[in-house]
């Protein structure tokens, strides 16, 4: 297949495909003479896509560009079993994508010592030269002058270092706490603006993988990529049977050699590390093979539309989320077909404004959005950088690149949210024991050590307010202890740190005060409040509950943070509760209750005593038999301290109130509950014990000597 471009007389460009009459095959040579400008690349442009329109002769056909229609906002609308099948078509086309497999790398380039040394040599010298660079500014005075300079010079170093170390320069982009701003700027480049392979090897990559000619799949290809990142390039496209637009994703030639070879190189230095550096205690192998095989899974385009699909169906069901669909039947190991969104990368903050858009709710979109991944269906976006995180121009936040996922367990689910709980409690021995669910440590291991180690971190750390505490001062701290410790991080932790830190550093452009802790705990509230899951209502519990009281305080903050998520409802908060409360292993937790039940009772009655008395005119309160000011045998000091129990109170009933999902409705259930035997006896207690309060009360009142007003004196 020859291909070149022309200018038409109008001065619109034009590309002129010829093509052989023989079929199809991956040896075709492709030779390209290029007049056509490149269009302006980067996620957020719309490039002018070309129409592909036959020429005369029925071996060629010309490719025109013009402006595309509005889109139509269609979706793929194939029916179940067809996609089904296409998806079964695509899986076969990918049989032969790479895996990753440390001891087939191992037994490739063993026998290849002059390929591992050339690229250990280009490695070293890469990087090398860089950090001497950077060691001769600091000694001669010039760091802050050349950041500009060496920013650059680190982009380009690890661009051509290839795609592992690329991805390596995206994590640091979106982490302004570890980078100066000059090289986040640069570094941001390497999102969407990589060098780019020639597009007559992308379409003949296309037309080899989906064994179709290029013309019978697209009335309209972009010319030239839109978008480089470090495993493919993409095109926009409008697909010939139904129009809609797509974005095709290619990948680069010969990409699982060069980054086979680069984890190869790693994980030696990986299984140096394990042997003979003491200080690091993670299993650095297990690690870096973690990564290497999400890398490598990343090369399966079918696997990432797999993920894709699975992400759709679990996360965008919230109107603030956007999630592309994938079209199978032109989707193969390395040609990806999914609907094509137009939006703003999230760290270009100005951009995103002047389209009426605030960056912080995006980004507390994508917060609720991961916790929801993290610890809800624990399927996880492992990859969130700038580039695959899109604000769309009806603020919908639009997630891209499924193929680096991960999975949180379930039992670790619970266990980072009872993590959290215990760490506002400032329960360091519990937490010391959440290790042991979160697999950080081998049941063997004595955690008593590390109780004094997390004290002194976190009394420290908890001087502030839980919504006032940096996500990477936790990290921070926790690693301290980490590396002090014989803790074994799991990989899919290490993934959640990586993700929730890209959010924060994503945050901090709009904001240097962001905290992603105050962002999160309203969702820590709602599920504390919310959830059946019996981990966490023993969680609960710890929270509400201390040395044998209940703490109001502790509930209203918590209704207070869970009304802010837009999932909470008040008739889960309670019934969850209540069938905790009243089940057979409920007993212990039933005597608290009723205690407190019959204070709170005493509270209103007492409170409502009290504000009819101060209601009373002054002359008339004269006429009451013991009516002093304070009633009812309570010092000034009670008396306040049951009216501010009261007020508590019905705050917490208001907030209750004010939930949009209140209805009155939403009783029917508790009334049922409440009809069992177990109720009616927990009931009987409250009314009895609150009775016998209040008789206590109102006879020690009786018996209490009429004290005597002094007279005036004149």
């Amino acid at each position: 297949m020859i291909t070149s471009f022309t200018s038409s007389s109008s001065s619109t460009p034009t590309v002129t495909i010829s093509r052989p009459k023989s079929s199809i095959n991956s040896k075709k040579i492709l030779k390209t003479r290029v007049s056509l400008p490149l269009l302006i690349r980067g996620a957020i442009v719309e490039s002018r896509p070309a129409t592909i329109t036959r020429g005369n002769n029925s071996n060629t056909f010309a490719v025109q560009v013009i402006e595309p229609n509005p889109e139509s906002g269609s979706t793929n609308s194939i029916s179940r079993a067809d996609d089904m099948k296409a998806e079964a078509q695509a899986m076969a086309r990918a049989a032969n994508a790479s895996v990753y497999s440390p001891e087939l790398l191992s037994l490739k380039y063993s026998s290849s010592p002059f390929k591992v040394v050339r690229r250990t040599v280009e490695i070293l010298v890469g990087l090398g030269s860089f950090a001497v660079n950077v060691l001769l500014d600091q000694r001669r005075g010039q760091l802050d002058r050349n950041k500009k300079m060496r920013a650059v010079e680190l982009r380009t170093t690890l661009t051509r270092l290839g795609p592992t170390f690329v991805k390596i320069g995206q994590g640091l982009s979106t982490r302004p706490d570890l980078c100066p701003p000059e090289y986040l700027d640069e570094l941001s480049e390497l999102q969407d603006a990589l060098p780019t392979f020639p597009d007559t090897e992308a379409f003949a990559c296309i037309e080899r993988e989906l064994g179709l000619p290029m013309e019978s799949v697209y009335s309209s290809i972009s010319p030239s990529p839109i978008a480089a990142a470090s495993l493919g390039q993409v095109y926009k496209a409008r697909l010939k049977n139904s129009g809609q637009m797509v974005a095709v994703k290619v990948q680069r030639p010969g990409i699982e050699e060069a980054i086979g070879l680069d984890f190869y190189l790693i994980r030696g230095v990986g299984i140096f590390i394990n042997k003979y550096v003491d200080v690091i205690t993670s299993d650095v192998v297990a690690l870096i093979d973690e990564f290497a095989c999400r890398v490598f899974q990343e090369l399966n385009y079918v696997q990432e539309g797999k993920n894709a699909r699975r992400f759709k169906k679990l996360y965008a069901d919230k109107v603030e989320v956007l999630v592309p669909d994938i079209f199978w039947e032109y989707t193969a190991g390395k040609v990806l077909t999914m609907d094509w969104i137009n939006g703003v990368k999230l760290n270009e903050q100005e951009a995103i404004e002047g389209q009426g858009l605030k960056v912080l709710d995006l980004v507390n979109t994508g917060i609720q959005c991961s916790l929801r991944q993290l610890l809800e269906y624990g399927y996880f976006h492992a990859d969130p950088h700038p580039g695959n995180l899109l604000a769309t121009p009806d603020g919908k936040l639009a997630f891209l690149d499924f193929g680096m996922m991960s999975e949180t367990p379930e039992d670790a689910r619970y266990a980072i949210i009872g993590h959290v709980v215990h760490m506002v409690n400032r329960d360091y021995e519990a937490m010391a024991n959440d290790y042991y669910a979160l697999d950080f440590l081998s049941p063997d291991v004595d955690v008593s050590p590390i109780v004094p180690a997390l004290r002194n971190f976190f009394d420290d750390a908890l001087n502030s307010t839980v919504s006032e505490l940096n996500f990477k001062t936790i990290v921070d701290g926790l690693g301290a202890v980490l590396y002090q410790y014989p803790f074994n991080v799991p990989p899919y932790y290490a993934l959640i740190l990586r993700s929730l830190t890209v959010l924060e550093g994503l945050a901090l452009y709009a904001d240097p005060n962001f905290k992603v802790l105050a962002a999160s705990y309203p969702y820590f509230a709602k599920r504390l409040l919310t959830d059946p899951n019996p981990y966490l209502r023993d969680a609960l519990i710890e929270l509400l509950f201390k040395d044998g009281k209940f703490r109001w305080n502790r509930l209203e903050n918590l209704l207070v943070q869970g009304s802010k998520d837009r999932d909470f409802a008040a008739k889960d908060a309670l019934q969850p509760v209540l069938k905790l409360l009243l089940g057979p292993d409920g007993e212990e937790l039933r005597a608290l209750i009723i205690k407190e039940a019959i204070r709170v009772n005493e509270a209103i009655a007492l409170g409502t005593v009290i504000d009819t008395y101060n209601s009373i005119p002054e002359f008339l309160r004269n006429l009451i038999p013991n009516g002093t000011g304070v009633g009812l045998a309570m010092n000034s000091t009670e008396q306040q301290s049951i009216l501010q129990l009261r007020d508590q109170v019905l705050r917490i009933w208001a907030l209750l109130q004010t939930s949009e999902s209140f209805n009155p409705a939403m009783l029917q259930p508790i009334v049922q509950i409440l009809q069992e035997r177990e109720a009616r006896d927990f009931g009987g207690r409250v009314v009895g014990g609150t009775t016998q309060r209040l008789a206590a009360r109102l006879l020690q009142q009786v018996l209490r000597a009429p004290t005597t007003s002094p007279s005036p004196t004149s």
